[in-house]
């Protein structure tokens, strides 16, 4: 497949090429991919250097006199509509209404005819503000005299799914629970109690490309040039905003540089559309690295967790309480929240468990999604538990999982509810701990580990699409899967061949453009391949079948004996090619045929999370680590990864996926880490936030592919990418304990870890 490589919304600077040489000039023309946005301005954001506090006045006459300003936007310009916005709940204003409650929370915005006035019409604003308590961490927001955040009751957004929010309790915006079995009467058979506080911190998504959004707000409605994953989830809340049919707010999406949830959702698309709205002209609004950070960021997390078991090691009941701090506004909390709480007890038979997940408002920047959420945050707490059972039962910890985990077709939940298990975890814990040499001699200071759990993927399996194959025997796909670097126009490229008996380079797959690409509810959840995929599939095999028809009438046979290879019918020695075929069945040397596909949720109540998930992702890693007891720095020698995918459409894609999940999964174990005081992010930029390099890879990596062909989606296949993230960590924690040094708060840094050892080494006798 050939693919013209576009510019990301961020790379679109003050000056780009014409493709006929000229030039359009700053706060003249822009160009995004092919297309043209004329007159277009420069916004800036001012946002409050404050986590909380009321808005005595605003002055913006000073920036609105400005030569070259077009328009100043404070909370005053939405009275008109409906300034508040969040797909799970309506509690974030475009810009601060009555006060702010994060620091990096737009106050106003201006649009000016370049990037220099702007900024210098943004620092002309004036606002004064009345200091009120910062509820910065989840103790002081769940203190019982914490003041509450959000005073509005609460409005459901658009896509929440979650059922009734019920009563706010306190800064509590959501709570989510598993119950099953009698814990109490359970827990009095146990001889093995682990039980501990455990802590993960915020951290930052950090695509390279951050938030860009371009609006042109005109009298048919809205065109967008954004940089989000789910444009038509986008669509929808603009709509709903500003008071617009859904068919008249267009989102076109060019590739993206890395989104990992960061771009989930939506983010600066309603700031840039009320600006370009006031200013009469497109408006392009592009974040600064310190400015995504406080727009969105994974959930910090503080969990309490009870795990107990038999003397010889049968797990039996599992107790968890956790709290994420979704920050200021909920954003994509709720779902979190759930997802955490499914992952909570992990894929074990236990005879009771009680899980209850909170999600809390805080003074600090919303968090959202990140890559593998929920899982992410539980998972290395719960396998560090089991391997704690298995020391004090004397067993090895992979004998341990082989005599507990769920089998196909067990269920997952311990209520019960949602898709039984669909894949072979035992398998798969055994050939990761294998690839990290789990039976070769131990050596001091050197620990393996094995984390195994399950991530509820493939959101709402709701995805059209068509495919087009014109008179020349090309094809053109069109679906509403975004490219972020994961690949789905390649595997869309190759199912599309596949089924039309076409080679992949004469396959073009468009990217997302809500007035042309058919609905696809979002790109996220590993849920690409499984469900947009599935309906290419089904798309191209209709296709497929017209192509047999009109081959049948040809040649007066059945068409389901015609065979398609390489872009020609073939039956009995005979064959025809495509635009022959084509010709024929129109009688002239033109026409097409188009079908679509659709993939959509069949029984049950579809809009309860208990009734899902699409599929589970697994979660499985092993890990070899070494650590310095003098230093306390830890150097991962190996992991490997298992890609349970079902059908491997495109290998290559898998590994690199899993790859770049590992790397994340190493960042997040042992250095990644917002550090917030007083709800202020205090190392905002790559100094001071340390990301994986090259050099922290493993010194040796590997993924490893299973197909079992076990998968909801074409060909068996079922979405990965997200599923070494979560196994990653737990793998490190859990190989570092077998090394001596159990740790219970991320990132493992020399620091903590040294401190640790030495507090181990003060205990032992």
């Amino acid at each position: 497949m050939t693919v013209v490589e576009r510019p990301t919304l961020a790379e679109v600077g003050a000056s780009v090429p014409r493709k006929d040489g000229r030039e359009k000039l700053s706060g003249q023309a822009q160009y995004v991919g092919d297309m043209e946005v004329a007159g277009m301005l420069h916004g800036k954001i001012l946002r409050s250097p404050t986590a909380h506090a009321k808005i005595t006045s605003i002055d913006t006459s000073a920036a609105q006199e400005m030569e070259g300003v077009a328009a100043v936007l404070t909370g005053d310009d939405l009275q008109d509509i409906e300034p508040y916005y969040g797909h799970a709940i309506k509690d974030r204003p475009i810009v601060a209404l009555d006060r702010v409650r994060f620091a990096g929370e737009p106050v106003a915005a201006v649009a000016a005819v370049n990037e220099a006035t702007a900024e210098a019409a943004m620092r002309a604003i004036e606002v004064e503000y009345e200091e009120l308590p910062v509820l910065g961490t989840l103790e002081q927001a769940l203190a019982a005299d914490a003041q509450r955040l959000h005073d509005r009751r609460p409005k459901i957004g658009l896509f929440h799914g979650l059922g009734d929010l019920g009563e706010q309790q306190g800064n509590v915006c959501y709570r989510h629970t598993i119950s099953a079995g009698d814990i109490d009467r359970v827990r009095k058979e146990a001889a093995i109690t682990v039980e501990g506080t455990y802590t993960f911190p915020a951290v930052y998504q950090y695509a390279m490309e951050t938030h860009a959004t371009i609006a042109h707000y005109h009298g048919d409605g809205v065109t967008l040039w954004a940089n989000c994953q789910h444009p038509f989830l986008v669509q929808a809340e603009i709509a709903d905003l500003f008071g617009l049919q859904v068919g008249s707010v267009r989102i076109m999406v060019p590739y993206l540089g890395g989104g990992f949830g960061s771009k989930s959702y939506t983010k600066m698309e309603p700031l840039t559309v009320a600006l370009a709205r006031k200013a009469g002209r497109p408006v392009r609004i592009v974040n600064r690295v310190e400015e995504s950070m406080v727009t969105t960021r994974r959930h910090g997390m503080r969990c309490w967790m009870r795990t107990t078991a038999g003397a010889d090691g049968t797990l039996l009941t599992r107790e968890v309480h956790f709290w994420l701090d979704t920050g200021a506004y909920a954003d994509n909390g709720p779902r979190v929240t759930a997802t955490a709480a499914d992952a909570a007890p992990g894929p074990y038979r236990f005879e009771a468990a009680d899980v209850q997940g909170y999600c809390v408002y805080c003074n600090t920047p919303p968090s959202g999604s990140y890559r593998a959420f929920g899982a992410t945050h539980l998972q290395w707490i719960g396998e560090s538990q089991v391997d704690e059972v298995a020391r004090r039962a004397g067993l090895d910890p992979v004998r341990l999982r082989r005599r507990c985990l769920a089998v196909p077709g067990e269920p997952v939940r311990p209520d019960g509810t949602g898709k039984p298990l669909d894949a072979d975890l035992v398998g798969d814990v055994e050939q990761a701990a294998a690839a990290v040499g789990w039976d070769e001699p131990r050596r001091p200071w050197r620990g393996r580990g094995v984390s195994v759990g399950l991530l509820a993927a493939g959101a709402h399996p709701v995805s059209r699409a068509s495919v087009r194959l014109s008179s020349d025997g090309s094809v053109d796909v069109y679906v509403g899967t975004t490219e972020l670097g994961q690949g789905p126009r390649t595997v869309m490229a190759q199912i599309a061949a596949e089924e039309l008996g076409v080679s992949s380079g004469l396959v073009h797959v468009h990217g997302a453009d809500t007035r042309f690409t058919p609905y696809d509810r979002s790109t996220g959840a590993s849920r690409s391949t499984t469900v947009a995929g599935l309906a290419v599939k089904r798309a191209a095999d209709a296709v497929a079948q017209r192509l047999r028809e009109t081959a049948g009438e040809v040649w007066d046979v059945d068409p389901t004996l015609v065979d398609l290879v390489d872009g020609h019918a073939v039956f009995s020695g005979e064959e025809i090619t495509f635009p022959d075929l084509i010709a024929k069945r129109f009688g002239f040397r033109g026409g097409e045929i188009i079908e679509g596909g659709e993939v959509r949720p069949t029984g049950g109540d579809t809009g309860s999370y208990a009734e899902g998930p699409h599929f589970w992702e697994v979660c499985v890693a092993g890990a070899e680590v070494e650590v310095d007891p003098d230093t306390g720095i830890i150097d991962v020698l190996r992991t490997a990864t298992i890609a349970d995918v079902g059908k491997a459409i495109n290998p290559q894609l898998i590994e690199r996926q899993d790859e770049g999940a590992t790397l994340q999964g190493v960042g997040n174990a042992l250095f990644e880490e917002m550090r917030l005081v007083d709800g202020l992010v205090t190392n905002d930029n790559l100094l001071e936030y340390r990301v994986p390099r090259v050099a922290d890879l493993p010194k040796r990596m590997r993924s490893i592919i299973v197909e079992n062909e076990d998968g909801p989606g074409p060909y068996g296949a079922k979405g990965c990418g997200e599923g070494a993230f979560a196994a990653v960590p737990a793998a490190i924690v859990c190989a570092l304990a077998d090394a001596g040094v159990p740790m219970q708060e991320l990132p493992l840094t020399p620091e903590r870890v040294w401190r640790r050892i030495q507090e181990l080494s003060k205990s032992t006798p």
